[in-house]
């Protein structure tokens, strides 16, 4: 015979370890006259569900949560051409430290949900400018739902083609009596430098902490420095701009920007994984600069580890970094991760 009505206070399973099974049965072994609140295992869905009174509903799962800080930065826009301005930097945001790109407060960390999908974007520098081009804009870098805006390209030497373009930092202005630097991005960048024409020098891009320098010294703008990895790198500077009438060579701004006037091309290029500009070459020089790839950068409890999707390049993965923590690294491609 059944026991029924047995009251909560009658019932002491503390000391026992294991788990209470009850009620079990497939869909179609559903109760013909449920009453509300009970609960039964249904064994073709694997789920515990519960009467509410209409239906049968499976108990709602409670998905763990882990939070997580990030550096996104774009790839730097390509270099103007002939005497041409420096690539901006990609446009940089975290949350971590107390400075994010454009000087502004750090952003909040990420919350996400274990085994969910969250999107990893790499963006690639912009290539340098042409005969009929600017500077190329770099493209975006993007983790979850931030996305970081590729440097704006610098201004060449073509009628029309003197303006830098807009970007996360923007492209400096060649040197000429029209057009104007490119702006930056709120928050991810500064304005490009605009260029002086009477001391034949082409405007700096722009940087993460400070806009390119708009007179004859050529300067890309600095980048910003984070230190998510443990280390202090500094990222995203823009690329110098190029000069005439024999101006040296000039580094970029720190970060990552190319040289102005840069005796290679390799020199003139914004480096690899910075998001610096590229920088801008003398006269019809070959050494017109590319953009430096981006890079993104997340930090999370060691607890959990990430799980790479295809299509994605990792420089360190599930590295122990500080208190408790671990850092991975993206530096190319596109794809999903996973924590878990």
């Amino acid at each position: 015979m059944a026991i029924t009505k047995v009251t909560t206070d009658g019932i002491d399973m503390s000391s026992n370890s294991g788990g209470l099974t009850w009620a079990k049965g497939t869909t179609a072994e559903q109760p013909g006259s449920p009453v509300a609140g009970e609960l039964r295992e249904n064994t073709e869905t694997a789920k515990t569900e519960v009467y509410d009174g209409t239906e049968w509903k499976n108990l709602k799962e409670v998905i763990p949560t882990i939070t997580v800080d990030y550096l996104v930065v774009a790839g730097g826009g390509g270099a103007g051409w002939d005497n041409g301005a420096g690539g901006g930097a990609g446009g940089l945001r975290t949350s971590y430290g107390t400075n994010s790109g454009g000087g502004a407060s750090a952003e909040t960390p990420l919350t996400l949900d274990l085994s969910t999908n969250y999107q990893v974007t790499v963006g690639p520098g912009g290539s340098g400018g042409t005969s009929s081009t600017q500077g190329s804009n770099g493209s975006d870098s993007v983790f979850s739902t931030i996305t970081s805006i590729g440097g704006g390209g610098g201004g060449s030497g073509i009628v029309g083609k003197e303006s830098g373009l807009d970007g996360g930092s923007g492209g400096g202005h060649r040197r000429a009596t029209s057009g104007t630097a490119g702006s930056g991005t709120a928050n991810q960048g500064f304005d490009g430098g605009l260029g002086n024409y009477s001391g034949l020098a082409s405007g700096g891009g722009g940087g993460a902490s400070e806009s390119g320098d708009t007179d004859a010294t050529r300067a890309g703008g600095d980048g910003l420095t984070v230190s998510i990895t443990g280390t202090q790198v500094t990222y995203a500077g823009g690329g110098s701009g190029g000069g005439e009438g024999g101006a040296p060579e000039l580094a970029g701004g720190d970060g990552g920007g190319g040289y102005g006037n840069a005796s290679t091309l390799a020199l003139a290029n914004g480096d690899a994984n910075t998001g610096g500009g590229g920088g801008g070459t003398a006269g019809l020089g070959t050494n017109i600069g590319e953009g430096g790839s981006g890079i993104v950068v997340l930090r999370y409890p060691d607890t959990y580890s990430i799980n790479v999707g295809a299509g994605l390049t990792t420089g360190v993965l599930n590295q122990a970094v500080g208190t408790d923590e671990k850092y991975t690294t993206f530096t190319a491609g596109s794809g999903t991760i996973t924590f878990s």
